[in-house]
């Protein structure tokens, strides 16, 4: 059955593209005896570990589930398996497949947000840690990497090169971490454990921001592939994590870094008034959605084409791909489809947000967790869970909870 996405009220017409095939790589995850996630093959049976699960029932239910009644079951199961992607060594894995087994900052700070809305502060903290960690080992700019190994060595597993969105959404995460976690109780001395991040990612920003023209460098983004202009994927989670850290560097007595927002301010009015993927374009992507609540405070410039947006980017299944000029497989892409979700509960469209949820919670795997990809036909594909989607969700259903009241 064709599936066609509403957005803001308004129906979409999904695009009619030659349709791709890709298989579901496993159902699920869980943790094995010595506290490793191993993936669920597909229509397998493989259970957790008896002693692990009882620990994870524990430690779910000493935190919150978001949401209302009727997503418990897509929040739980979201829930523990950001658990299991998160290491003992605090390394946040994007999922357990082989090409997916690393650490991207992008990723792990979403991971540590939905954990810090949630309830686990602390998880978040080993999160953020491990950030910490690699940025301390491998960079001396302080620009992260696309992605690290898990072990904690600092090593990166291929030459995808250096991602400056990184560290936007790292301090935007560290932020949030400091926001939800109670005062004293050892908060004070985790977060000057996590100093050099924020300063090192600060100074990264400051230094890769153009004094001029407000531009930051040219790095990929999110996309992951070579650019040769500035991208909206780039600055909008600097811009993020710039308004973000202002009590953060109030608590650990650092300047404010006022002059880093004015800049990306001045940045971002250059991609004023249709905010495409690249400056200077015209076609947009996932990133516009970066500007918006619960990221950003609600512009209507920036709504017009947030909402001109999602009908360029529908596809065949109901979901969205990560931009409108991407290619035309019929492939609808979990992340961008739930940070679409999550805007749309930012700004107060609960219809529209229930809409991107309820399409999302009817193409999980058979073991409930939340894919990469969905086919046209509405298959699942590719790795399952993706830990950004299952953060994605968490913090949409939580967006909700607070529109609630």
């Amino acid at each position: 059955m064709l599936v066609v996405a509403v957005t803001c009220g308004a129906a979409i017409t999904p695009e009619v593209s030659a349709f791709a095939t890709l298989p579901l790589q496993s159902d699920g995850v869980v943790l094995d005896a010595a506290g490793m996630p191993v993936a669920v093959p597909v229509g397998g049976d493989l259970a957790d570990d008896p002693a692990r699960l009882a620990a994870q029932d524990a430690w779910l239910a000493a935190g919150t589930l978001p949401g209302p009644e009727a997503y418990a079951p897509l929040a739980e199961r979201a829930l523990r398996d950001l658990d299991v992607l998160v290491l003992d060594n605090g390394a946040a894995l994007a999922a357990v497949s082989p090409d997916w087994r690393y650490v991207w900052p992008r990723d792990a700070s979403f991971t540590a947000v939905a954990l810090t809305r949630t309830g686990h502060q602390d998880d978040a903290w080993r999160v953020l840690a491990y950030l910490k960690q690699m940025q301390d080992a491998t960079s001396t700019d302080g620009v992260f990497e696309a992605r690290y190994q898990p072990d904690g060595s600092g090593d990166v597993p291929d030459g995808r090169g250096a991602q400056l969105d990184g560290n936007g959404w790292a301090l935007w995460a560290v932020a949030e971490w400091f926001a939800g976690s109670v005062p004293g109780d050892h908060r004070d001395s985790d977060l000057e454990h996590l100093r050099p991040l924020v300063e090192r990612s600060i100074a990264a920003i400051r230094a890769q921001v153009d004094p001029r023209t407000g531009l930051p460098g040219v790095f990929a983004d999110y996309w992951e592939v070579r650019e040769q202009v500035p991208t909206l994927g780039t600055l909008a989670p600097l811009l993020l994590g710039a308004r973000s850290s202002g009590p953060v560097l109030d608590a650990l007595g650092l300047d404010p870094a006022d002059d880093v927002v004015r800049l990306l301010e001045a940045g971002l009015r250059q991609f004023a008034p249709t905010y495409p993927r690249r400056h200077g374009g015209a076609t947009p992507d996932t990133a516009v959605a970066f500007l918006m609540p619960p990221f950003a405070p609600l512009d209507p410039q920036v709504r017009t084409a947030w909402l001109a947006a999602a009908p360029t980017m529908t596809r065949s299944g109901g979901g969205l791909a990560p931009g409108s000029d991407w290619k035309p497989d019929g492939i609808s892409w979990t992340p961008s489809t739930a940070v679409f979700a999550l805007t749309a509960a930012g700004c107060g469209d609960v219809d529209a947000a229930t809409g991107r949820l309820d399409w999302l919670a009817a193409h999980t795997t058979g073991r409930g967790s939340l894919p990469e990809k969905v086919l046209w036909d509405g298959s699942p594909a590719a790795v399952a869970p993706l830990a950004w989607t299952a953060a994605l969700v968490l913090l949409t259903l939580d967006e909700l909870d607070r529109q609630a009241g």
